[in-house]
Order: C-alpha cells, then structure tokens, then sequence
C-alpha cells in the first residue's frame, strides 16, 4: 500500500496512526494506547508497554532481557525449576495465533440490518477470534462489560480451535474461512471444515477448550475499559479450567467472585448421582481502577428497613457496635459508654467497640444509637438510614432462580417469539440484566458478547435500556454455523444460528417499542457486519528472493484496491484500520465520504470513487483531521496529486493515498 502522508509542524493526530503522537490537553483514562499499524499486532503492543515501563531495557529496538532481569531483581524472577503455573498440549501454538494478524475485515450488510443509520447496536456474523482482531483498533478499551457463554465443553460441544497443533496459520486460516457458497461455514470442508467435536475420548479434551479460550480472551481483555468487567458461564466440566486460565490472562489478584446461578428449582429423576441445579459465572475485572460493584436496591432488601422509633430521617436498619477485635488488640477503642435510658455504664467484657470515643459522643448525640424501645439492650446499635445510603447494595454471589429467571423459562420466552425447538438451552434476559445493573451504572456503557448464541445479551441491553432510561450499546458477535438439515430451525427457515439471533433481537426490538410510553426512545436497532476478504490487495510474502517474482507483485499491486470492491466496504475497512467505531456517523456529500469520530468530535475524509481540484477544496472547506484518498482516483496525475499534498500539508489536515 502506497501511503503519502503530509503533516502541518506542531500538528498533532490523537492516537490514529502513529503510537507516540498525542494530542494537547487530552486525556482518556479509559482507552488503551495500542499500536496502530496497518494490521493489528498483539505482540507488538505488549512490546510497545513494556518500552513505556522499562524503556532501559531496549537496545536498538531489541529487548535485552539480561538487563530487565537486573531491573526486576533476582528476587522477582522464577527459577528454572518447577514452578505453579497452567499449561496444556497446544499452548505455545494458542499464543501464536493470539500474535498473528489478520488481514480480513468487516462489510456492512444494510439489508439486514435495522435503523442501519440510525442505531448505535452492531451484530457481527463472523468467526469471533477474527472478528476481535479486527476490532481492537477501534474499540481499545472501550467496552465497559463482556458476557459470554462459551461451549461447555460437556463432550457433545463442536467449536473452533486448531486440532493439530503443527498446523500452519495458514492452514487454520483456511478452515476457519471454508465456507459454502451462501457464505455459510461448512461442517466438512478443508480439514474437516473448522468446527471439530471435542469428545471426551480425545486426547487434548481440555486442551482443545483452552486453546480456543486463551487467544479469545486476551483479545477480550484489550477491548475492556479499566474499570471494565468480564463474566462467563461455565458449568463444572471447565470451571476449574477457566478459573486457571482467567488467572493467567487477567490476573488473580483481579478475580472478583464466581457466582452460583440457579438455573432450575426442580429435581431431575433421571439424574444418576446429582441434580445439577446451577451453573457458574466467573466474573473478573480488568485492573484495580474498578474498586466497588454495587446493583440498585429493590424491594425485598429496602423491605428490612423499619422506623420503630418514629425517627424524623425515615426509616433504617442498624448493625452492631461491638468490633470483632478484643480489647488488647484496639486499646484505643475500649473505653466505657452510657445506656441514656437506664444510666448504666457499660464496658464490653472482651471486645473493643466500632469507633473511637469521640464518635461515640457523636452518634449519641444524633440519635443515630438505639438501645431497644425502653433501653432493654445489652449494647447499643448504629442507625443506618435508607435515605443516606448511596442507592446501592453489594451483590451476593447466590443469584436464586426468583431473582434471575431459569433456563426453562427462558426456552419459553424464546418460543414465543421465534418458535419452538428453534434453540436450545437459552440463557434468560433476567440473568443477564441483573449483570448489567451491576457492571454498567453509566448508562452508555459498550456492552460485548462474541458467543451471542440466540442474541439473549442484545435483548437485554433493549429491555433494560426501555426500564431504566439507559443509552448502552450492544456489539454481538456470532459464527454463521448452519443448523442441522432436520432441526427445527432449518424447517422454520433459519439456515444458521447467526440468523435466529438476528430474528430474535429485530422480533424483541418491535416488542419493546410497542411497550414504550409516549416520549420514551429506545434504540432498538442493529447494525450487521459480515466478515470478509479486505478490499485491498495483500502482498504475497514470500521467503525466496526471486527478482521476476518480487516485479510480478509490484505490478500486481500498482492499484491497490480490489476492482470489485464497493465503496462502502472499503469505507468501513477504512474506518477500522483508522481505529474508527462502526458506528461513527457517516454522510455522504458529492462523492465524499465524511466520518465523525464519536470519540473526539474529529472529521475524516475518504475519497473513494473520484477527485478533482473542487472535490479537493470541498474537503478543505470542512476543516478534517485527515483525508483519505484512493490512489488509483489520479490516474496519473501528478500535479493534483502532488498539490493535493501540499493544499492538505498547509491546511494542517493528515493525508494518506492509498
């Protein structure tokens, strides 16, 4: 790709294209700085934070690591022998394909999709390893909650992971992207296609799950916010697995609770052994800039709140006085107090109390301490009143089946609305929004699903959105995989699964609408991208120094776009390669594309089907951050594109031909 840049002196670009620019007084505590090459590079990333810790280490680009051993001291350092840490068969080959780029990309698909302009929700039918390479530019720490409900693992499950752990990039690429002729990815192409059962009775059973795991949520983990957080349901064939593995990828010290979900209430006389009444949800967050979760208070809980005292600031609950600490351990807070209704002087025999002296003549002097109606109590207990609490309550990791809805009443809800049979096993929109009034308190959160199974999470999103007035935002990615030739779905008409959670989501986006008061606007709409080929021609690296062979690309790649490629599909790609979300705002004005980052309030310019002196001027007029040009649209002409540099160099605008 031929690229001419042109840059105004002391002209800064905000973290687009070049990693160590920034731009004056502006900071994003939430957004991870990543490099932002032409193709996304996991490793290179991690390389490029760790110059930004341990800039001493690195001679001439190279990472000395002799001397980043003497920087972190012999103490910090693992030995050579045996050591506590997870591996499996397969593991080096997983980080590999975490650290490989991709060179595919994502195209609109306006026919499917609802209120395309207008919504601010993406559904993306795609491979998710892909699909989250792709979008690691744009969405770098920006999405404030991940749920996902990946394969159990249970021995029955089929998903995507390389089963031969020799195998090429290439080759895995290759399976992944075997598909029919209606874009559908096929079960028995090259390699056996690229979903894989994963028995038991293999001899990398855990290894096959965790291989297909790792890369996912490292990738995951990129796209969080600081204060983000991620749950996944698991059940016990891999929790422990999983629990290992978010260890690794997140750190343990940011494991934050493994929720037991109800699922069902009602024993099973099948079973041999067990009922298995629950499932697990483990949930981390990124780092420690998350300090507290708390969910909104309800009924049952404000229920406990009495005021049988008649205090003027409302009801309350109270909670001891006595520190479970003894006396010997808080001297400091052992010291004498005053029943004010019986005049007894009290000590507590062994402990010490909750606060220092001077707070105790505080809260007595407030009324804040309460010692029964006549005074009967041994010791006094602190008010805590309803109206001062924060509207919060610390969540519990016991979600009962009354709270957040069952796995059987979940099936009915969906065969009410796409039919019976059509799915199976959903999760319920209860679970999911109970998850979300916990992690996404600001209401315009970026919530992501890349195992969007039915679409239960964009459901979810809507119909908490219509209860509580929120503006958050849905990315749910899910594989185009077909369904059986003689399940219910295919009789119903849904060749893949992608295409059920597409029918859901539009079918409970019309349902909640129809429920909205007057005045009451929910975004119920949806964007569909689709993964495809890049639009742009890609270099066939080879490893031999062939002189005809190199001239053979060259001329291949004078004109770098595919000649079949719309525009608006190079105008995505485009955005994504620029770190721009898809869901920007994008007008169109004489042939030129404009793109408002949602970001920085930043304008971009894509010229993607002419250019001429006057389509030239039209784009200065606007004033962009930077303009995009195909190369091809010069045809040779040098002059105007020669000025062209110069016009955007004066006018402090970035300029990129490609």
């Amino acid at each position: 790709m031929d690229i001419v840049m042109a840059t105004e002196p002391n002209r800064t670009e905000p973290n687009r294209t070049e990693p160590n620019r920034t731009e004056p007084n502006r900071t994003e505590p939430n957004r991870t700085e990543i490099i932002h090459d032409l193709e996304n590079n996991f490793k290179q990333n991690n390389i490029l934070k760790l110059k930004q810790i341990f800039p001493e280490v690195f001679c001439e680009g190279q990472i000395d690591f002799e001397k980043l051993k003497l920087v972190l001291g012999a103490e910090n350092l693992a030995g050579a022998g045996e050591r506590y840490q997870l591996d499996w068969a397969g593991k080096t080959a997983a980080y590999l394909n975490l650290q490989s780029p991709t060179s595919r990309t994502l195209v609109p698909c306006k026919e499917e999709s609802a209120d395309f302009d207008g919504t601010q929700n993406v559904f993306i039918e795609a491979e998710n390893l892909e699909a989250l390479k792709i979008l690691q530019k744009s969405y770098a720490g920006s999405v404030k909650m991940i749920y996902i409900d990946p394969p159990y693992n249970t021995g029955n499950d089929s998903f995507v992971y390389p089963d031969k752990f020799s195998e090429s990039r290439e080759e895995y690429a290759r399976r992944v992207g075997d598909t029919d002729d209606a874009g559908y990815l096929k079960r028995d192409g090259v390699f056996q296609g690229a979903w894989r059962k994963n028995g038991k009775d293999s001899g990398h059973y855990h290894s096959n799950w965790l291989s297909m795991m790792l890369p996912r949520l490292h990738l995951a983990k990129t796209l969080l916010r600081e204060d983000g957080v991620i749950f996944i349901s698991i059940d016990d064939n891999e929790q422990a697995q999983l629990k290992l593995l978010c260890d690794e990828v997140f750190g343990a010290e940011n494991f934050v609770s493994n929720i037991i979900w109800e699922k069902r209430y009602t024993r099973s006389n099948n079973a041999r052994m067990f009922t298995t009444l629950t499932e697990q949800i483990v949930c981390y967050r990124k780092s420690d800039n998350l300090q507290e979760l708390k969910e909104p208070r309800n009924e049952k809980a404000d229920s406990t709140y009495t005021n049988p005292d008649n205090d003027p600031r409302g009801v309350w609950t109270s909670v001891s006085c006595v520190n479970p600490a003894t006396k010997e351990q808080r001297p400091n807070l052992s010291y004498e107090i005053q029943n004010p209704h019986t005049g007894e002087v009290i000590t507590h025999p062994t402990n010490a109390w909750k606060f220092e002296h001077s707070k105790y003549l505080s809260y007595q002097e407030d009324n804040r301490l309460y010692w029964g109606k006549n005074g009967e109590n041994k010791y006094p207990r602190l008010k805590k009143f309803l109206t001062e609490m924060d509207g919060g309550m610390v969540p519990v990791d016991l979600w009962k089946h009354d709270e957040t809805g069952t796995t059987d009443a979940a099936s009915k809800e969906l065969e009410s609305m796409i039919g019976k049979g059509i799915f199976t096993f959903p999760k319920p929109p209860s679970l999911i929004k109970r998850m979300l009034k916990i992690a996404s308190n600001k209401k315009d959160s970026i919530i992501l699903d890349f195992f969007s199974g039915s679409g239960t999470t964009a459901h979810a999103v809507m119909q908490l959105n219509a209860e509580d007035g929120g503006s958050r935002r849905f990315i749910c990615v899910q594989l185009p995989e077909e369904t059986d030739e003689k399940s219910e779905a295919r009789k119903a008409g849904f060749d893949t699964i992608a295409e059920i959670a597409k029918e859901r989501i539009r079918r409970a986006g019309r349902q909640i609408s129809d429920g909205l008061q007057s005045g009451q606007n929910v975004d119920t709409g949806f964007k569909v991208f689709k993964l495809a080929e890049s639009g742009f021609k890609q270099w066939r690296q080879s490893g031999q120094a062939d002189t005809e062979a190199l001239q053979r690309e060259l001329s291949l790649n004078i004109d770098s776009v595919l000649s079949e490629t719309p525009s608006e599909n190079l105008l995505c790609e485009l955005m994504l390669r620029l770190g721009l979300k898809l869901t920007c705002k994008v007008s169109l004005s004489d042939g030129v594309y404009f793109v408002e980052d949602e970001d920085t309030g930043g304008l971009y310019a894509f010229l993607l089907e002419r250019v001429n002196q006057d389509l030239i001027d039209a784009v200065l007029a606007k004033h962009p951050v930077k303009a995009v040009v195909l190369d091809r649209l010069f045809d040779g002409d040098d002059a105007l594109k020669g000025n062209t540099v110069l016009q955007m160099k004066d006018a402090g605008v970035m300029f990129e031909c490609v």
